[in-house]
This record gives C-alpha cells, structure tokens and sequence, in this order.
C-alpha cells in the first residue's frame, strides 16, 4: 500500500455567496484508519466536506484524491473513483424501501452481493428490508446510509455527524462497526461526540472560523489545552 495519504486538501477557500467560509484549509487523510473533524456548531466542518465531496466549489485551493486532482470534479466523477459521502440530513430516499435505497447505492455493482453484504454489517436492517425509509428510527436511518455508501465501494467515507440523534445503545454499535471499517479504508469523520470522536480517530483537526486551529494525534489533541476553548458555545 502506498504511503502517499489518500486526501490531501490544501489551501482550500470556499465561500457561500459572498460571505467565505473556509480559509487557507489545509488537511491530509491516510489511506486507512480514521481522522476526525471537530468544533463547534459554525466551525465550517460541513462546508469542508461538502467542498472534498464536490457539493461545493471552492474558490481557490487544490484537493487530491489519491494523488488525482479532483477539485473541479463532479461529484459522480469523484464517486467512481472512490470517494462515499454520508451526510448529516438527507442521507437516505425517505419513501423508498430500506431494500431500494441499499439498490441504489450498489448500482453498478453486483446487487445482491453488495447488499448481503451491507445487511451483514448491520444486521438490524435485514428485519427491515421492505419498510419505508422515512419510518425508521434515527439510528436505522444513519445505519442504512453508511450501508448504502459502502455499496459504491468508497477507498475514503466522509461522515457528517454520524451518530447525532442516534439512541446511546445504537451509537455504540455503529461505532463498532466504523472501528472495523477503519483497518481497510479511510474516515473522514465530522462528529460532536467528543469520547466517540478520539476512540475512533488516529488523528484529529479542530476547526475555528473556517481554520484549522489544531491538529495532531487523537491523544495530542485530547490533551491540547486549548481544546475545550475551541469546542465552547
């Protein structure tokens, strides 16, 4: 496997209108285990992905995936080359099946397969193929999205809040399972829970006002005493 990180994001400038909302962003993302995303609400964290996963076009600064420049990319082009995106709402087709949203996400691919495969990730959806999307509960709702964006066979999954409004009991095997993804491909997790964040992480950024404040190694992170500032309301 190659030591060249599989994301590198470098000076990136995005902006909403006219009002700029990541400055000079810098990151990078090996190719496995999990790099996490924090700060507070505003921090720019769902703009910085938005802007890797093609939904936003940055103004200035380059992004590479595993070595190819994709800034300009659509994001079906960055899709086929191995980039998944969960994002924070809208993650799954609410009036469609729990079976037809995993079918979406493994077309192209061997279907059946794919999904058996999802299904023996979280099991919890197999009782649940053929209910309505919009009907699960929260946690469901983010298992069935994480499942559908592994169907496209991603080399780096990007999580935006992957456990916000999840039930304790499903928060942990969600975190289970993103833990056993980790040791094959990449993470890129935004996520507010903080314990779960540095459990998960082998490295971490903290965000403030659309800059990266600090970064290092999740326990060099965790021990930074400038943290909790960052983090506060």
């Amino acid at each position: 496997m190659s030591d060249r990180p599989l994301l590198q994001v470098h000076d990136l400038c995005t902006f909403y209108s006219r009002s700029q909302v990541l400055f000079d962003l810098s990151l990078e993302v090996p190719q496995t285990g999990t790099v996490a995303i924090l700060g507070r609400n505003g921090a720019g964290k769902t703009t910085l992905l938005q802007s890797i996963a093609g939904e936003l076009r940055p103004r200035s600064g380059r992004i590479e995936l595993d070595g190819e420049d994709c800034t300009r990319m659509s994001t079906e082009r960055r899709a086929g080359r191995g980039l998944g995106y969960v994002p924070q709402e809208h993650a799954v087709f609410s009036g469609l099946s729990v079976r037809e949203n995993l079918a979406i996400g493994a077309l192209g691919n061997r279907v059946s397969r794919e999904i058996d495969q999802s299904l023996t990730l979280f099991p919890k959806l197999a009782d649940r193929l053929d209910q309505v999307a919009g009907t699960l509960s929260g946690g469901e709702r983010k298992m069935l999205a994480i499942g559908r964006a592994l169907l496209g066979q991603p080399k780096l999954l990007l999580l935006d809040e992957p456990t916000e409004g999840v039930w304790v009991g499903v928060i942990e095997e969600i975190a289970e399972q993103l833990a056993a993804l980790s040791k094959d491909m990449a993470l890129l997790i935004v996520e507010q829970h903080l314990e779960l964040a540095f459990s998960l992480a082998d490295h971490a950024y903290v965000m403030d006002r659309g800059r990266i404040a600090i970064n290092g190694t999740a326990d060099e992170v965790r021990n930074d005493p400038g943290l909790l500032r960052l983090l506060a309301p």
